[in-house]
């Protein structure tokens, strides 16, 4: 089983929380979302794997099981086309859990009229595909938020 861990600190609150309906009603793929500390920090990769996909606003990272993660900073944040993100990888960066993939700051973007909520999604899976999804309560970057069968 894959462990996928919080990239950044803060509050988990579940996709249902999302305020999105793509993140929301899980139609991008089963996960959870984290209300962000509001200060400036680093989006950490939450496996070991590939950057296969990598914005200032989100990030996709492959592991070596074929799993890919999501992890979207804040909603809506593509509106504000990298302003506020800084990217410490390469797209095709091989990257290993907790390694920095963004710098941003999550006040900047909720004062920019964004909300600053992170999915954390399991791409191309089945919500049964998951075990011991974190739907809410205190979590630091590191902390484990779902298992992948």
């Amino acid at each position: 089983m894959t462990s996928v861990t919080s990239p950044l600190a803060g509050r988990a609150i579940g996709l249902a929380a999302v305020p999105d309906p793509v993140f929301s009603d899980a139609m991008v793929g089963p996960g959870t979302a984290i209300d962000p500390v509001r200060e400036p920090s680093e989006a950490v990769s939450p496996i070991d794997g590939i950057v296969v996909s990598l914005h200032p606003h989100a990030f996709v990272v492959l592991d070596s099981e074929g799993h890919g993660v999501l992890t979207h900073l804040g909603i809506d944040t593509v509106q504000l086309n990298g302003t506020g993100f800084d990217l410490l990888v390469a797209k095709g960066d091989t990257v290993t859990r907790g390694q920095a993939v963004v710098r941003w700051n999550p006040a900047d973007v909720e004062a920019a009229g964004k909300s600053p909520v992170c999915p954390v999604v399991a791409l191309d899976a089945s919500a049964d595909a998951l075990a011991d999804v974190v739907l809410d309560g205190e979590v630091k970057a590191g902390d484990a938020l779902f298992g992948w069968r």
